[in-house]
């Protein structure tokens, strides 16, 4: 497997854990919003494949007690199940970031318990799902599915949304809040512009609205967090 970006060292991509992420290219949704939107067409070329990562996560042992898969969208890849049990067979947690549209592999994953943390991401409310994905229309059939998967699972999961002012409203959060109740941990995150994001004029929410939707989510969810802005 070939991977296109490696960040060493974070303290923020596996929460409580020194980790490295790991970034792997493409994408099936086009979301108008996405920091790595570089990823989605492979457009970087490789900085290693898996065996020159493995190799490192070796020598890093002591150093590091986590790593991070993310994307684009590394479920994609159907041979990502053996480059996890690489990684958990060298003694590291694994952190998986998924937008759910491969539920297959997904159960895989968990079935085996290759991923310990699972953070998947809701675009939306299912009403706007396609626009807020970038697509014409998205059976949304697999998502439901993740999301069923997710919430059922023993692994630690965390479903989380990033907020933009133009896509989102108290009214899609209600929605997602029926969709995912019972959900461990929602993380709201705060949209942040930068020179890699695809469309341009999209802005963050106002704080009394990220305040807002936290609390629709509240009873739906053992805990709600919210990131990227000071409280």
């Amino acid at each position: 497997m070939q991977i296109h970006g490696l960040q060493k060292m974070t303290l923020l991509d596996y929460p409580e854990h020194v980790a490295c992420t790991v970034f792997l290219a493409g994408c099936d949704l086009r979301c108008p919003f996405c920091h790595n939107f570089e990823l989605v067409e492979s457009i970087p070329a490789p900085v290693m494949d898996s065996e020159e990562l493995l190799r490192f996560l070796a020598k890093r042992k002591g150093l590091l007690d986590g790593v991070a898969f993310t994307g684009g969208e590394p479920c994609m890849h159907p041979d990502l199940p053996e480059l996890l049990r690489s990684v958990k067979d060298l003694g590291y947690p694994v952190k998986l970031d998924t937008n759910g549209m491969h539920p297959d592999l997904l159960e895989k994953l968990l079935r085996e318990q290759l991923v310990d943390y699972v953070a998947m991401d809701i675009k939306n409310s299912p009403e706007k799902y396609a626009m807020t994905a970038g697509l014409p229309a998205l059976d949304l059939s697999r998502i439901r599915e993740s999301v069923d998967l997710l919430l059922s699972s023993s692994a630690f999961v965390e479903f989380r949304t990033t907020v933009i002012a133009e896509f989102h409203t108290a009214e899609d959060f209600s929605a997602i809040a029926q969709w995912i109740h019972g959900a461990r941990r929602y993380a709201l995150q705060c949209f942040t512009d930068r020179d890699s994001v695809p469309y341009a004029g999209l802005s963050a929410p106002a704080k009394e609205d990220l305040l807002s939707y936290a609390e629709i989510l509240r009873p739906s969810a053992d805990e709600v967090v919210i990131r990227g802005i000071d409280l």
